[in-house]
């Protein structure tokens, strides 16, 4: 419920307004709140599959790749979202508009990374830079191709992320990614310090409200970390050498880790730049909706496309990875009805000053993987629901049922079994493995193609006999 005491109906719903500062400021923070762990959590995991995750301190420039990695996270993202919020030129929504590291990228970064170390990076954040540039040029008209992704295929593409991504959390729950050397591998007390994370966030996303209830899933943690000081998996010494060990300020630095482009990289991060813009036109249209009872204009939508690229760039050169809007904070402006794109904008300062201290990082990858993998089953299981419920929209006939049966079948049967394709080269292979890309090319293609009224005899020789319904109502038969 919106408080009376930030302004006026009229005022709440202008962008340009500026509530109090005494008021602004925990909005901002609680901005950050909302996607401070999803936001970080993309940079664990991908040095955790490139292998010098937890536990290990080489570094491209002598630093820890972890921290270094969740450092840029923190500054790009805020970075981007100033370019959401502020703008300039043709640049930016000019909308409360929250930016940070994209999920959607996982299944594409994690098969280019894995088991290579750091030699891996240069290619990934090449692919970073490309899909950047590539993701701007979508901007001029990303309006014009929206028919091609209708909710059949951006929910079957969020649901396949989703998927993708669960067996991460189920290990990190576990205790990280299973090894010969790794007794405790799926130990009841890495389990404790997951299920801990788990119920906190449960607990206090549906018992409390306000500021509790949009951070349940960082609080979550903060409480699954103090119960792994507690039963000794990390102790305060561990926690102070990594605070001791870590610069007060550091800055980032271009090319880090060196440069490259990769055939499969480029094209990798190119296509589900795609998905990324229409994902962002979503959310554009719904903080225009929510918070101020309109249509997103077309230069709005245009200059967040154009801002997602920019700030993915920019991130590529100096070792972060692809961002893109963050949907939590547009429902949070729904929830607190303040559509101030400078409340948005303290936020990002708070972002960017987090991500010039790497003590804020160091501290971050302290946090045991089990803790982490609490709430990354969360984050991923309510990235599948997002799926789903998109996917509602759906009119389940039999058209739709054949082209998603077709499309999660190749997709999830390729990522669940990446050997099928292991003759392939090296580019394709990578591309087909994630799984996602094939299942959204496919998807694309049917739904372009596909009559819309399919025979029912056909249909019925692979459904089974099974008729699909959408919307509460089974399908007429004749």
């Amino acid at each position: 419920m919106t408080d009376a005491s930030l302004g006026t109906p009229a005022q709440l719903r202008d962008p340009n307004y500026t509530p109090a500062l005494s008021k602004a400021i925990p909005l901002g923070i609680q901005h950050v709140l909302a996607m401070f762990v999803s936001n970080v959590t993309p940079a664990i995991i991908v040095a955790g599959a490139a292998g010098f995750g937890f536990g290990s301190d080489a570094g491209a420039q002598g630093f820890p790749d972890m921290t270094y990695l969740i450092q840029m996270s923190m500054l790009f993202a805020g970075i981007a979202t100033l370019f959401q919020t502020i703008g300039f030129g043709p640049v930016g929504a000019r909308l409360p508009i929250v930016q940070g590291t994209s999920f959607a990228f996982l299944p594409i970064m994690i098969p280019l990374v894995a088991g290579k170390g750091v030699e891996a990076l240069p290619a990934l954040f090449g692919g970073v830079l490309v899909g950047g540039l590539f993701h701007m040029v979508l901007g001029t008209f990303i309006g014009r191709i929206r028919f091609a992704l209708p909710p059949l295929v951006t929910g079957l593409v969020v649901t396949m992320i989703g998927l993708a991504l669960v067996k991460v959390g189920i290990q990190y729950a576990a205790g990280g990614v299973p090894a010969i050397d790794q007794p405790e591998y799926g130990s009841l007390l890495n389990w404790s310090a997951a299920l801990v994370v788990i119920v906190a966030t449960l607990g206090l996303k549906f018992f409390t409200r306000g500021m509790l209830s949009v951070s349940a899933v960082v609080i979550g943690i903060a409480l699954g970390y103090i119960y792994a000081l507690a039963v000794g998996m990390i102790t305060f010494e561990g926690i102070v050498t990594s605070w001791d060990r870590a610069a007060t300020v550091a800055l980032p630095i271009p090319f880090a880790y060196g440069f490259e482009f990769s055939f499969a990289a480029v094209v990798g991060f190119c296509l589900m730049a795609f998905v990324s813009a229409v994902e962002t036109v979503g959310d554009v249209s719904g903080i225009t909706k929510g918070g101020a009872g309109r249509e997103a204009t077309d230069a709005e939508i245009t200059g967040a496309t154009y801002a997602d690229g920019l700030g993915s760039a920019i991130a590529g050169v100096f070792g972060g990875f692809p961002n893109t809007s963050f949907s939590q904070n547009v429902g949070l402006i729904a929830m607190t009805g303040v559509m101030s794109r400078h409340v948005v904008t303290i936020g990002a300062l708070f972002l960017i000053l987090c991500g010039l201290v790497p003590k804020v990082g160091a501290v971050i990858r302290t946090i045991p993987i089990e803790v982490l993998g609490g709430g990354v089953i969360v984050m991923f299981g309510m990235v599948v629901a997002a799926g789903v419920s998109m996917l509602s929209d759906v009119n389940w006939n039999r058209r739709n049922m054949v082209i998603f049966a077709i499309s999660l079948s190749i997709g999830l049967g390729l990522q669940l079994d990446p050997k099928a394709v292991q003759y392939l080269p090296d580019t394709l292979r990578v591309l087909m493995t994630s799984g996602l890309l094939p299942a959204a090319l496919i998807a694309i293609v049917l739904n372009l193609l596909l009559p819309e009224q399919l025979s029912d005899d056909a249909t019925e020789e692979v459904s089974g006999g099974l008729s699909g319904h959408g919307k509460g109502s089974l399908e007429k038969r004749g």
